[in-house]
């Protein structure tokens, strides 16, 4: 069965693509450091951000003086209409008149969508170098973090800051921040020219936002709750589906395929109820809105309808505010979403930032040396080490490894085995002591050199998306096609590689689930050969493959590492039998070590260990 996962909530979102009023935003702890931060990216952008602003006003401009010109329209036409039921001698409608004005409107239309696209345009630049600057700091932060940080964190999360979180600032910056401009200046824009009609009017439809801040802000305190049941029972329902699917073979096999059914049921009722509340109370949110406005645009009828006929207004003025009155209402809702979403993005950013803020590895020093041509001694001295401080998992190791050994490392689970390469490596630094490499303290070393010393060929295997001939390749850089198919034939990996459709081409899935997984062992051992490495680090490399194929191996293997340095990690102690120095491990030390034979006769815990696997009846050789 999967581990448990965090589950990203999911963001509902209506029409055009806004968070919904009433949606629980996530909250950052720091808003106006986050924002400042934010805005650190954006201050690149400054020239082109004042032009946004600029056609924004623009095009809210030559948008909000429509309804105006247009009531002079209207005006006319009704002047027109009256004259002539009076039975004025020589009345007409001046059509004329309106078809020039209707001429003038579609001009300004027509310049406010130009400004509005170039606004856009414009927009979409600085929105898409601003991610590109974030992405570019964020996957450099990425390769300078130790391994501890990704030990220490599931893999999904650090993926979801990486895509979702920096995916939701792009959203943000090219959609919401534009919208926010744009019903900033609609709204000034919009009481100015209802000012310029009526006082009165405006006052009238002023008094409705409070009653619009009352329904919104009552609605989504009843929606809240339901809204996050519903992000807790979709995140129960995902991670139950997930665990069905990727273990539906245990399932089956053990006959709970019922069981799974049953608690999916239970699950996906707990969702159908949260979700059905929260979005039929977030759904009365509208028709609240509505009321209160048409309830705002009767008012607005009887008191233009009043003042028409006192000659305070013209007729063409009351359609000109009604108008403006329904623009007036809409960039307010959408102002509200957006600061919504503002909320969530810096939320987003602020998950970001934290893995930019985080402890990098110990750089390089100034005069670091670089190994030309590594021999292959090693050294451990007195060398400590602890995952977190006052828990030492190393306490005091002392190896000595002689250029072209074989060392094979044993122990129970947990004894430190793969610790010990980790800090061969450099993935940790010590707490105490030094590991040298041919004299040199690594430190002292180029990590990268350092790393490059080493070839591994793990048991649990890594390929990537591409072609079988790239996978191999990836071990030397500039790999000819006669090295890469000699790599793969010593690691009896080519015969395979030649029976498939497409031979060296034949291209490897996401998970290569169109290889066996024997398949995918033998060809990260030929990336090992062709790596050609000074230093070996084996971990049980040949646990995925059958016996006549794991006999193939060893014969490659021993051609391997014959002239260099190779550490093994073996949990079949028959495959170490050869070694010439076999460290025993437990508890983070190393309790015996010695060859196969001696130990043997020493009678200790690497004894019990053999002799458990034989008694055991696996296979010891």
């Amino acid at each position: 069965m999967s581990g448990e996962t965090k589950q990203t909530p999911p963001v509902r979102r209506g029409p055009g693509g806004h968070m919904m009023a009433g949606m629980p935003a996530e909250k950052a702890k720091d808003f106006k450091g986050t924002l400042k931060r934010l805005l650190t990216y954006l201050k690149p952008q400054w020239l082109r951000l004042v032009t946004v602003l600029f056609t924004a006003i623009l095009s809210v401009i030559f948008t909000i003086v429509g309804p105006k010109i247009m009531g002079k329209a209207t005006t006319k036409l009704f002047e027109g209409m009256v004259m002539k039921m009076k039975g004025v001698p020589g009345a007409y409608i001046d059509f004329d008149y309106i078809g020039k004005i209707l001429i003038w409107l579609v001009g300004f239309y027509v310049i406010s969508s130009v400004f509005s696209f170039i606004q856009q345009y414009v927009m979409a630049g600085v929105a898409q170098k601003t991610v590109y600057q974030l992405r570019k700091d964020v996957e450099e932060k990425l390769a300078r973090l130790p391994l501890k940080y990704y030990d220490a964190r599931q893999h999904g999360e650090i993926l979801s800051r990486v895509i979702n979180d920096v995916d939701n600032i792009s959203s943000t910056l090219q959609q919401s921040l534009t919208q926010l401009i744009t019903s900033l200046v609609t709204i000034i824009g919009v009481i100015v020219m209802m000012l310029s009609i009526s006082p009165l009017m405006t006052l009238i439809v002023l008094l409705t936002i409070p009653l619009s801040i009352l329904a919104t802000a009552f609605v989504a305190k009843q929606s809240q709750k339901h809204f996050i049941r519903q992000q807790r029972a979709l995140g129960a329902v995902n991670g139950h589906v997930e665990e069905m699917y990727t273990g539906h073979q245990i399932i089956r096999a053990f006959g709970h395929e019922e069981k799974t059914i049953r608690k999916f049921e239970e699950l996906n009722d707990k969702l159908y109820e949260s979700g059905w509340k929260a979005q039929f109370i977030s759904g009365t949110m509208m028709p609240l809105m509505n009321f209160v406005n048409n309830i705002g645009y009767m008012f607005v009828a009887v008191a233009g309808g009043i003042l028409v006929t006192k000659n305070k207004i013209e007729v063409g003025d009351v359609q000109a505010f009604i108008q403006y009155s329904r623009q007036f209402s809409q960039p307010i809702t959408q102002t509200a979403n957006i600061a919504n979403i503002i909320q969530s993005t810096i939320a987003s950013a602020e998950r970001v930032f934290e893995i930019l803020d985080e402890s990098e590895e110990v750089p390089d020093a100034k005069d670091a040396k670089i190994l030309a041509r590594p021999k292959g001694d090693v050294v451990f001295d007195h060398v400590r080490f602890g995952y977190k401080n006052g828990e030492p998992v190393i306490g005091n190791m002392n190896i000595n490894v002689k250029a072209g050994q074989m060392v094979a490392i044993v122990g129970p689970t947990g004894a430190g085995k793969t610790t010990l390469i980790n800090l061969l490596m450099r993935f940790y630094e010590l707490d105490g002591g030094k590991i040298t490499i041919d004299g040199i303290y690594i430190r002292d070393l180029k990590r990268d050199n350092l790393r490059t010393t080493f070839g591994m060929v793990l048991q649990d295997t890594w390929l990537f998306n591409g072609t079988i001939r790239d996978n191999i390749a990836y071990g030397r850089e500039n790999a000819t096609e006669e090295e890469i198919i000699r790599a793969a034939k010593a690691a009896h990996a080519d015969h395979f590689i030649r029976v498939l459709p497409d031979g060296y081409d034949t291209v490897l899935n996401e998970e290569a689930t169109n290889i066996s997984q024997g398949q995918k062992q033998l060809l990260t051992i030929a990336r090992a050969i062709l790596a050609d490495p000074a230093i070996l680090v084996l971990d049980e490399a040949t646990s995925s493959v059958d016996t006549r194929t794991e006999a193939a191996i060893q014969k490659a293997m021993a051609h391997l590492m014959k002239g260099r340095t190779s550490f093994v990690i073996a949990h079949r102690l028959s495959t170490i039998r050869d070694a010439d120095l076999i460290l025993v491990m437990n508890h983070g030390d190393v309790i015996e070590q010695g060859t196969h034979q001696s130990l043997l006769e020493k009678g200790g815990f690497y004894a019990d260990l053999y002799y458990s696997q034989f008694a055991a009846g696996r296979q010891i050789g």
